[in-house]
C-alpha cells in the first residue's frame, strides 16, 4: 500500500521533469511517458538564457524567501514569547485580537491603498512586510512556548537573567523543532507566493519566478520571459519552457524540505497542545 502512495505521489514529478526535457514529437506520440526517448534541453537553455527574467526574478525569489523568513521567524518568535508569559496582564486580550484576524480582514481593496499609502507599491519590501507575522504560526510558537517548564525561567531569572537573555539563550535552544517547522512554513509560503507581487509590483524585474511562471501557464508567450532587448537564437517549444519552468521553481524546495522532514511532525504536535 505504501508503496502505491509513493508511486501516486513520484509519478507527476516525474512526469513534469520527463516532458520538460522531451521533444514535440516525442511529447505527442507518448502522451503518458515519463522518460523521453530523446533529450531536449532547450527549455532550461531558454529559461536560463541571458536575456530572460528567469534569472533575475529567481535572484529575486531567493532573496524574498531567506530574508522573508528570517524577519517572519524574527517578530514572529518575539510576539509568540511575549504572549506566552503567564504574568502579562495583556496577554489574553491581545492574543484575542490577533486571533480575530484570522477570520475577519479588511479586504483588498483597503489593503491596497494601505501599501499605496505607505510608500510600498512597487517596492522591495511589499513582498516582505504586510505578512509579517501569520496568526496561526505565531499561535503555535505561543503555545510552543509555554510547554517550556516554568521552573527553568524562573531560576534563570533568579541568577539575573533578563527577558532578552531567557529568550535567546532558553527559549529559542528549547524550541528548535518548532522554530524549524514554522520556518518552512514561511519559506515555502514566500516561495509559491505569486498574488501580492501579481497585485502590489508593477515593474517586472521585482517579479518573483512564481509570476512569471503563471503568465506563461495562462499566456503561453514566451516573449513575456525574455527582455525586449535580448536577442535569441530559436524559440523552443512551449511546453518545453513550462515544465522547465515548473521545474526549476520547485527543486530548492524539494531539496530543502528534507532536511527539516524529522522537525515537522514534532514541532506541529507538540505545538498544538493548548497552554
Amino acid at each position: 500500500m505504501l508503496i502505491l502512495v509513493c508511486l501516486v505521489m513520484l509519478y507527476p514529478v516525474l512526469f513534469v521533469f520527463g516532458r520538460s526535457v522531451m521533444t514535440d514529437l516525442d511529447r505527442a506520440a507518448h502522451p503518458f511517458a515519463i522518460w523521453p526517448t530523446a533529450w531536449d534541453i532547450s527549455g532550461y537553455k531558454y529559461v536560463f538564457s541571458s536575456g530572460s527574467y528567469i534569472v533575475n526574478a529567481y535572484a529575486i525569489t531567493i532573496l524574498r524567501t531567506i530574508a522573508g523568513t528570517f524577519c517572519n521567524m524574527l517578530f514572529t518568535a518575539a510576539l509568540a514569547f511575549v504572549l506566552s508569559n503567564r504574568d502579562y496582564p495583556l496577554r489574553g486580550a491581545f492574543t484575542m485580537l490577533i486571533a480575530f484576524t484570522m477570520w475577519f480582514g479588511g479586504g483588498l481593496i483597503p489593503m491596497f491603498l494601505l501599501v499605496k499609502s505607505l510608500g510600498l507599491y512597487n517596492h522591495f519590501a511589499v513582498l516582505i512586510l504586510p505578512g509579517l507575522i501569520s496568526a496561526w504560526n505565531m499561535l503555535i510558537l505561543r503555545n510552543f512556548f509555554m510547554q517550556i517548564p516554568q521552573g527553568v525561567i524562573e531560576s534563570a531569572k533568579m541568577d539575573g537573567a533578563s527577558e532578552l537573555v531567557i529568550f535567546l539563550r532558553i527559549i529559542l535552544p528549547l524550541s528548535t523543532a518548532a522554530l524549524a517547522t514554522i520556518s518552512l512554513f514561511y519559506a515555502v509560503g514566500h516561495w509559491n507566493s505569486w498574488f501580492d507581487a501579481m497585485i502590489y509590483v508593477n515593474d517586472r524585474d521585482l517579479w518573483p519566478v512564481q509570476v512569471f511562471l503563471r503568465e506563461i501557464i495562462h499566456n503561453t508567450n514566451l516573449n513575456d520571459m525574455i527582455r525586449s532587448d535580448a536577442v535569441v537564437e530559436v524559440n523552443p517549444p512551449a511546453q518545453s519552457v513550462i515544465m522547465a519552468t515548473i521545474v526549476v521553481t520547485t527543486l530548492p524546495i524539494l531539496c530543502v524540505y528534507p532536511f527539516l522532514q524529522r522537525y515537522f511532525v514534532k514541532g506541529i504536535t507538540v505545538g498544538s497542545i493548548k497552554g
